[in-house]
C-alpha cells in the first residue's frame, strides 16, 4: 500500500509489513454484510454496493473450489441492549435486534443453508463464538476476511485471527466502511501488522490453486493447539 516516505521508513525499521504464509485449506469469513450495514436507509448502514458485489464474486469462486464460507452477523436480544457496555458507546448498534431485517445477511451474497452463520454481540467474529473451533475442525489454515466495517469488526476479526494462528488475507475490494478516512487508515494498519491486504484477482487465483474438495479431511500438519476447543 502507498505510504509517505517517513512512514515507510519507520515501519520498515520496526520490521512490519512482511507477507503472511498461505496454506492449502482456506476459508472465507464474511463479516457483518447484513442489511443493517449495507442498506443506507438504516442509520447504521451505508452504500456498500461495490464491496458486496466484489464479495459475491469471491464467494462464487470459494464455493466452486469447496472452500468453506462463514457469515457473521450482530444481533441483540432486549436484555443485552440494556446491559452491554459496547452499546453505551455505540448506541446506534442497538438497532440490530434479533429477528429484524437489519441482522439478515445481504441477499446479494446468496447465503446457503449449509454455510456456517456466526451470531455475535461483539466486534470480533471470534469473541464469544464458536468460530475458532469450527475452523480448526475443518482443518482450515488460512482465512480470507471480507465485510464491514474495515475500522471495526473487520479489523477486530483480523487481529483475533492472527492471534489464533490463522494467516489472513483481506481483499481490498471486498471490505467497506462508513467513511473513507477510517477505511484507509485501518487497511494500512492491517497490512503492516496483522494480515495481507491484497487485490481481489490475487485471492481468486489463490482460491483456485489452494482449495481442494470440501470433504477433504482436516490437516494434521498445521498444529493449532493454542486454539481452545
Amino acid at each position: 500500500m502507498d505510504q509517505e516516505p517517513e512512514t515507510a521508513r519507520v515501519y520498515d525499521r520496526a520490521g512490519f509489513g512482511h507477507s503472511v504464509p498461505r496454506g492449502a485449506r482456506p476459508a472465507v469469513v464474511v463479516v457483518d454484510f447484513s442489511h443493517g450495514f449495507t442498506d443506507p436507509s438504516y442509520p447504521t448502514g451505508a452504500d456498500m454496493t461495490g464491496p458486496v458485489v466484489a464479495t459475491a464474486r469471491l464467494l462464487d469462486a470459494a464455493r466452486a473450489t469447496g472452500a468453506p464460507v462463514v457469515f457473521t452477523t450482530i444481533a441483540y436480544d432486549p436484555g443485552q441492549i440494556e446491559t452491554l457496555t459496547w452499546l453505551r458507546k455505540a448506541r446506534g448498534m442497538a438497532a440490530l435486534t434479533a429477528g429484524s431485517r437489519l441482522v439478515e445477511i445481504d441477499d446479494r451474497l446468496d447465503p446457503r443453508p449449509e454455510e456456517h452463520l456466526v451470531v455475535k454481540t461483539g466486534a470480533s467474529a471470534f469473541f464469544g463464538t464458536d468460530l475458532a473451533t469450527y475452523l480448526v475442525s475443518r482443518g482450515i489454515d488460512t482465512l480470507v476476511v471480507t465485510g464491514a466495517t474495515t475500522s471495526g469488526c473487520v479489523r477486530a476479526t483480523v487481529v483475533d485471527a492472527v492471534q489464533y494462528g490463522f494467516p489472513t488475507l483481506v481483499p481490498r475490494e471486498c471490505v467497506a466502511d462508513r467513511a473513507a478516512g477510517p477505511h484507509a487508515a485501518n487497511l494500512f494498519d492491517i497490512d503492516e501488522k496483522y494480515g495481507d491486504v491484497v487485490d481481489l484477482p490475487d485471492v481468486l487465483d489463490y482460491l483456485t490453486r489452494a482449495s481442494g474438495p470440501d470433504t477433504a479431511p482436516p490437516s494434521t500438519t498445521e498444529p493449532k493447539s493454542e486454539v481452545p476447543a
